[in-house]
């Protein structure tokens, strides 16, 4: 009887350790996942090695490094808008225009003449000149206010430089779709604020705001989109950041005279 219990509490140990055993081998296996591998950020070019096909008209040298305006406009947007968007404009310029009468024409003369019909001119000639004014009126550490007769215009024309700001933000963001806002001298000397869509601008026939642009407000997406996504308030709160209020003060001392100031 003895013999035949030990026998029994024998097995029972035995399956008791089978069964341990099973559950240790049901335990789940978790993998730690290895550290991610760094991914190498792609270097910038440099803007002076964006050269425009031959033509009438040529990119202006940025007078500044992709990265300068740097937190308000990232680097690699402004790579993309100078070397891609600007450098197709200005080359589908040169082509609509080559072996036409425009192709004499200063681009002021080609706008202020231009045939609203010929998208071909109205969309490049626009977006080539738009462009060329925005690289000249932005520019690292600057922002702050304007000075001199600039300033007095404005407070003069606009109630304060928080007026006009304000104003020139709702023209930029109310824009529906692609644009641009600006700040232009009208044909009465008086400082205004309006936009345009698409790549259309004051010295064209028809716009909704006529006059010598002092300053342009690019609101086209591919102007900010990396960044600020959806977020166009954003952007152009930034822009007042890195506005370079000498450049425009010199295009508003040039409008005042007889001549449209040119887009060099």
């Amino acid at each position: 009887m003895k013999k035949t219990s030990l026998f029994i509490a024998t097995l029972l140990f035995a399956a008791g350790l089978q069964s341990c055993n099973k559950k240790d081998n049901l335990k789940e296996v978790v993998e730690v996942p290895l550290p991610a591998e760094k991914t190498e950020v792609p270097a910038l070019g440099n803007p002076a090695d964006v050269k425009a096909d031959a033509g009438p008209f040529q990119i202006v040298a940025l007078p500044y490094a992709y990265d300068a305006l740097e937190p308000n406009i990232d680097a690699k947007t402004m790579e993309i808008h100078y070397s891609k968007h600007y450098l197709k404009y200005t080359n589908e310029l040169n082509k609509a225009i080559t072996g036409t009468e425009l192709e004499k024409q200063s681009i002021e003369d080609i706008l202020g003449k231009l045939d609203l019909e010929n998208k071909a001119v109205r969309n490049n000639a626009g977006g080539y000149y738009n462009h060329t004014l925005y690289w000249e009126i932005m520019g690292p550490k600057a922002g702050g206010e304007p000075k001199g007769a600039l300033a007095e215009a404005i407070n003069k024309d606009f109630g304060s430089f928080e007026a006009f700001k304000t104003q020139l933000s709702d023209a930029a963001a109310k824009r529906f779709g692609s644009g641009w806002a600006w700040l232009v001298l009208d044909k009465t000397g008086k400082l205004v604020i309006g936009s345009t869509g698409n790549q259309d601008n004051p010295l064209m026939p028809k716009m909704e705001i006529s006059g010598k642009p002092l300053l342009g407000l690019d609101v086209w997406e591919h102007a900010y989109y990396l960044k600020y996504q959806n977020k166009r308030p954003d952007y152009i709160t930034a822009f007042f950041n890195v506005i370079n209020w000498d450049a425009v003060a010199k295009r508003f001392e040039a409008a005042k005279g007889p001549a449209v100031p040119a887009v060099k």
